[in-house]
Formats: structure tokens, C-alpha cells, sequence
């Protein structure tokens, strides 16, 4: 009985301990998120006087967040310049222009530079255009100007396994392209006369922000790319060079040189499963990287370009 007493003594002094060490580890673990959130978030809750760096990165979607960033960077009396970061291949022509509004919004209120990366193309240059400055890296990849509507056809592997579509609509027109049908010549008028007025307007937006006539900006918004080098020589971009030379057109505004860099980050949301949307998945499962998945859920009138496809229009 003296055993049996002392072991169940030991179990519960055992079950004290484990408890003591879960709620430690418990508020360990809590006190360390609190500080990342809070490590992420010191830049942009820091009141003196800044430079505002905001990075546009990936496939570009109508994005409310980075939205909402570009108006409290705005109205944040403490930002004295602005410099947009752009690596991106485009994604819905919407979603640039989004973004493209709310850059020229927040250029009316300070300096706003746009520093392409690797990449600023289709609605990536729609976005970069909206500064009044753009410095691109020599080897950047720049332009892909032009808009896209793309649909599958499986009409043949419908053929294949004997599966029919059928249906009744109040117009020819109506639900088409459709992936199920062949494509008609009617429908083909429809799409193009969409593709060219969104088309027409990007054209007219490079002109107005660029300086280039309007058979200059037709020149070379035929889908090409270019590097920066091309792009400096075609008035696409306005200087080469990185970061420091972004700093040094803020300067030329009257924006102290000195002053520090702080990046705008987005606000942390829906904690740790937020990153595991539909094309995180799919991205982890195939290898794809993310922008890649990203593209695979656009839909719309899009302005990406697409490397991996045997044309580049866009």
C-alpha cells in the first residue's frame, strides 16, 4: 500500500510538473508571436520623419490591403517621399489599374518613385508608369505593354470520353467564350473588340505619363520586353540604378537624402493558415513557384507576361 501511496504521489507531482511546463511553453510561444507582429510592424508605426518604401511584388490582383497602405502613407504627414518597389509580371489589367489609381493618388500628396527589380512588365509597368520617376536595373525586364483574354478549349477531350454539353440561353452570345463549345467567328469579334479598347486605354495611360507621342508608345507596345538599358533609350524609364538612385531623385524634390528607408509591410492577417490559400497549396504540391500558381486563377482581361509561352503577346 506504501508504494502504490507513493506512486500515485509521484504521478501527481509528475502531471504538476508537465502543467507547469505546457502553460510556460504556452507563453512563450504567445510572447514570441506578440514580438514578430510587433518586429514586422515597427516600420510603419514609426512616427519620424521617413522615406516610405512600399514593394508591389507577384502576380497583381485587385489587392484591398496594399490599397489601403498607399492612403495611410499618404496621409501619414511623417512620410516625406515615397519609393515603389516593382518586381512583378502583371496580373489582371483591373488590378493594375487599382493600384495604378491609388500610386497617382498618393503622388499628389508627396514624391513617389517607382525602383524596378527583376521585373516590371504588363500591368507591373502599368504600376511603375504611375510614379514620376521610374529607375530600372540595367538587366531589368521592362514593357510587355498589352492586354490578354485567354480560355481553354476541351472540346476534344470532350469528344475523347463522350460527354456532351448541352443547354438553352437567350442570346448567341451569352456565357461565351465558353471552354465547351467551339469558338465562333462572332464570338472571336466580341473578345477582340474588348482586348483593344482595354488596349487602347493602357496606350493612352503610357502616353500620358510618359514622354512619348502616342506612334512612339505604339512602337513599342507590341507585347515586346525590354532591359533596362532598352527601355532608358525607348523613354520608358527615366535613369538606371538601384535603390540609391531612387533616393537621389527624392532628393532632387526637396526630400532629405538622410533620412531613413522604412518599409510599409502588410498587416498581418489570419495568422499562420493564411498562407494556405488554393495556389500556396498547389505551389507546394507541384514545385511551381508562386506567381506561377497565382496566374493559374486569374480571371479576366489580364496584362502578364507569360515567359514559359511560345508568344509574348500580352
Amino acid at each position: 500500500m506504501t508504494n502504490r501511496a507513493d506512486d500515485i504521489i509521484d504521478r501527481r507531482r509528475l502531471r504538476r510538473k508537465l502543467t507547469f511546463w505546457r502553460v510556460a511553453a504556452f507563453v512563450v510561444a504567445a510572447l514570441a508571436i506578440a514580438g514578430a507582429a510587433s518586429f514586422a510592424m515597427r516600420d510603419s508605426l514609426s512616427v519620424a520623419d521617413q522615406i516610405a518604401r512600399v514593394r508591389i511584388e507577384g502576380t497583381i490582383t485587385e489587392n484591398e490591403e496594399l490599397l489601403k497602405r498607399l492612403k495611410r502613407i499618404g496621409e501619414a504627414a511623417h512620410v516625406k517621399g515615397v519609393i515603389v518597389t516593382v518586381d512583378s509580371p502583371g496580373g489582371t489589367t483591373a488590378g493594375g489599374e487599382a493600384i495604378y489609381e491609388a500610386v497617382r493618388k498618393l503622388a499628389g500628396e508627396k514624391p513617389v518613385v517607382a525602383q524596378v527589380g527583376t521585373l516590371a512588365a504588363s500591368a507591373g509597368y502599368m504600376i511603375a508608369s504611375a510614379a514620376d520617376h521610374i529607375v530600372a536595373r540595367q538587366s531589368s525586364i521592362v514593357g510587355s505593354i498589352g492586354v490578354l483574354v485567354q480560355f481553354p478549349d476541351v472540346t476534344g477531350l470532350m469528344d475523347m470520353v463522350g460527354v456532351k454539353l448541352e443547354g438553352v440561353k437567350s442570346s448567341p452570345l451569352k456565357a461565351e467564350p465558353s471552354p465547351f463549345t467551339p469558338t465562333t467567328e462572332e464570338e472571336r469579334a466580341m473578345l477582340r473588340a474588348l482586348v483593344m479598347d482595354s488596349y487602347d486605354w493602357f496606350v493612352g495611360l503610357v502616353e500620358e505619363r510618359r514622354p512619348l507621342s502616342r506612334a512612339e508608345v505604339l512602337a513599342v507596345a507590341d507585347g515586346s520586353i525590354f532591359t533596362g538599358r532598352q527601355a532608358l533609350e525607348r523613354k520608358l524609364v527615366d535613369s538606371l540604378g538601384g535603390e540609391e538612385k531612387a533616393i537621389e531623385w527624392l532628393a532632387s524634390k526637396g526630400v532629405d537624402d538622410k533620412l531613413d528607408v522604412i518599409e510599409w509591410k502588410p498587416e498581418p492577417r489570419g495568422g499562420l493558415l493564411s498562407t494556405l490559400s488554393a495556389a500556396s497549396v498547389i505551389g507546394a504540391l507541384t514545385g511551381l513557384d508562386r506567381a506561377g500558381t497565382d496566374r493559374l486563377f486569374l480571371d479576366g482581361l489580364v496584362s502578364v507576361w507569360h515567359p514559359a509561352g511560345r508568344s509574348f503577346r500580352d
